[in-house]
């Protein structure tokens, strides 16, 4: 099947350039693309239901006879509007149809069919516009594929029945044999023909474990190879432990956790022949950028460089600040890296970055531009790793000569992900909170008490706190949530006229972000009203208070990061949860986050809620795109894990052809999209 991978979905019988477009907007290029395009979901048409039995609003299928002839009335305003009525041995049925002027000479009178739509009794009996099909044409269960405009499912299905006239009888399977009776799982050529056209539910779960399986064993097998493949001799050789100076510098104790996360760094950077690949994972407030302070001052120290990257500039020019005064006494230059500085501010930072006068370089993706170069760097650290994909990770480790690399993210991502997502790196978990780190308590509520909420506010403002208040959307569109400007605006016009209220949004040009974070901090604004912006690493001690509006929209894990922007100082902290939805799973799902604050918690309910397309939003993760596998499912994520072993275990046994035809598809999922992350 690998050669079909290299045969274009244009020549597919009926697949002209136009069509090969529209797939291609599906991610399908080719034949073996479009092989491995599974079906979303299936019409099972096996199933016949009786009409007497057929429920109001619950789509069936039934068997039956055509009683009456189309006909087809044209309303005023110029619709088209087909009924005729079909009949089995308990009852009849009226069929209608809108705007098909076809349907009367696709259906004959006298003949069975099978019909596939949603029952309604509210006028009589009725079935609106099903789909049907001959009963010799019918195959038990009808694949569903995911659809872009112009390309139908029934285009679609086609095009896969085309695409297996192509394959051989014998084709290559990517799971070696032995592996295959190991664990009990279905040839590849079976597993495909029933993931996409089954002919009953049992041989439709023998292939959705088999490609499930092997998709995940195949994520491991990849993330396995980067991790040793991160394992190279390095030139970064750093001979001396600073981090009990480091200690002298700060004002404060650090906690045990912090301490053993770098002192696991620092032994990395010292101990070892070969780079640093760390991950610092802990919950909001557990002081991951102590540790990544501790490891730049070491490697500066040491006469190296270190880069510092954060996902936003309002993050960038927290940490400059704060690391600009912790080093005040010490003989380190700090430079920050934006892209909202000017060419000649760019021009300059950047030559002092590649002549080395800059040892410590805070900054933003501008780091990783082709234009920065770093003389000797020997440490790069990316901050909220969420939002850095495994690509740019790896632009940033190419401005030096395999350095070292230390990455941090405050989103707990579920202990049953944790080695597959970051399964090319160490993990050191910072576990618990500094002293004085507050407990927020959270609450749901519906708008009715909204204005209880927003005096609970201003109690807290009188006492001399401050508030955030998120909202979902920038601007009004298509829909009716409430937008950061426009409340904000609302929101100074009544229960806040006397109080001062910020913006901030996406949108900002950063020197007004900037503008309107310095006022929040210094105090100048009470409120300030925000989107996600301010999910990220945004501190300010003094704010007690967040008010989420339309929170269902959000994920628990995002509302978590969120809430973590306040408990931060010496007073009592309060997150209040703004939704009018009335799904009893949506509440619940929001009444997780008053229950508990431990991230891990709240993240195991978000991928279990939620699902992992969700849970990690726009795929900034930087994981292969799957397309069946299924993070949430914790027995196929074990089986997986035991086929990996055995694969390792066994792998002297397996032949040459075997091996090849299984790096072939580790090659072919992490390049997926042109990442080539896998020469």
């Amino acid at each position: 099947m690998s050669s079909l991978y290299g045969v274009s979905i244009e020549n597919l019988k009926g697949i002209g350039k136009k069509r090969a477009e529209l797939f291609n907007r599906l991610g399908v290029y080719s034949v073996g693309d479009l092989l491995e395009f599974y079906p979303r979901r299936y019409e099972n048409w096996s199933v016949i239901t009786p009409i007497e039995n057929a429920e109001n609003n619950r789509t069936v299928c039934i068997k039956a006879t055509v009683l009456t002839s189309p006909s087809t009335v044209r309303t005023k305003g110029g619709r088209i509007i087909t009924k005729f009525t079909v009949c089995d041995d308990t009852s009849a049925l009226e069929i209608v149809y809108f705007n098909n002027k076809y349907i009367d000479t696709m259906l004959a009178y006298g003949q069975t069919y099978l019909f596939y739509g949603k029952i309604n009794r509210d006028f009589g009996l009725q079935m609106i516009a099903p789909i049907f099909s001959k009963i010799s044409d019918s195959n038990g269960m009808r694949p569903i594929y995911k659809q872009t405009q112009g390309l139908q499912n029934r285009i679609i299905e086609n095009a896969v029945k085309e695409a297996f006239s192509m394959l051989p009888d014998t084709i290559g399977d990517p799971l070696p044999e032995s592996l295959r009776k190991e664990f009990s799982l279905c040839d590849y050529k079976f597993a495909l023909e029933n993931i996409h056209f089954p002919k009953n539910e049992k041989d439709l779960e023998t292939a959705r474990k088999r490609l499930v399986c092997q998709e995940l064993l195949i994520l491991m097998l990849g993330m396995s190879k980067l991790k040793s493949r991160s394992k190279n001799e390095t030139s970064v050789k750093m001979q001396k432990d600073y981090k009990d100076r480091f200690y002298s510098l700060l004002p404060y104790e650090l906690t045990n956790a912090q301490k053993k996360a770098i002192k696991a760094c620092i032994s990395d950077m010292t101990e070892n022949s070969y780079s640093m690949n760390r991950l610092i994972q802990g919950d909001v407030g557990s002081g991951k950028t102590a540790v990544a302070a501790a490891v730049c001052y070491n490697a500066v120290k040491n006469g190296w460089q270190a880069a510092f990257m954060a996902p936003t500039e309002i993050l960038a020019e927290q940490h400059f600040e704060s690391l600009k005064e912790l080093f005040k006494n010490e003989e380190i230059n700090i430079d920050i890296l934006t892209g909202s500085q000017t060419p000649s501010q760019k021009k300059k930072i950047r030559e002092r970055i590649a002549s080395g006068e800059t040892n410590l370089i805070i900054g933003t993706h501008a780091l990783i531009t082709d234009k920065t170069e770093f003389k000797n760097l020997g440490v790069a650290v990316t901050d909220e790793q969420h939002r850095f994909g495994v690509a740019q990770r790896a632009k940033l480790l190419s401005k030096g000569n395999n350095p070292h690399l230390l990455v941090m993210s405050a989103t707990p991502i579920p202990r049953t992900l944790g080695l597959i997502i970051y399964g090319d790196l160490d993990i050191s978990i910072i576990d618990e909170l500094p002293p004085g780190r507050q407990k927020v308590d959270t609450f749901l509520i519906n708008s009715s008490i909204r204005r209880r909420a927003c005096n609970f506010i201003k109690e807290q403002i009188k006492k001399g706190n401050q508030a955030y208040i998120v909202c979902p959307l920038v601007t009004e569109g298509e829909t009716d949530l409430a937008s950061a400007e426009e409340y904000a605006a609302e929101l100074m016009l009544k229960e806040f006229s006397d109080i001062p209220v910020g913006v901030l949004h996406g949108k900002m040009k950063a020197a007004q972000k900037e503008q309107v974070m310095i006022k929040f901090e210094k105090g100048e604004l009470s409120v300030l009203v925000s989107t996600t912006v301010i999910e990220v690493g945004v501190n300010v001690p003094n704010a007690t208070v967040m008010m989420i509006e339309n929170a269902e929209m959000f994920g628990l894990s995002q509302l978590h990061q969120l809430r973590g922007r306040v408990g931060r100082g010496k007073d009592k902290s309060y997150c209040i949860l703004v939704s009018d939805n009335k799904n009893p799973d949506t509440l619940n799902r929001l009444k997780t986050l008053c229950s508990t604050n431990n991230g891990f918690e709240i993240a195991d309910a978000d991928l279990l809620q939620r699902g992992p397309g969700d849970f990690f939003g726009e795929r900034q993760h930087g994981l292969p795109q799957l397309t069946i596998a299924d993070f949430a499912d914790k027995a196929s994520l074990e089986l997986s894990k035991e086929m990996c072993n055995y694969i390792y275990k066994n792998n002297s046994q397996f032949s040459d052809k075997e091996k090849n035809t299984l790096n072939a598809c580790v090659k072919r999922l992490f390049n997926k999209g042109g990442n080539n992350i896998m020469n």
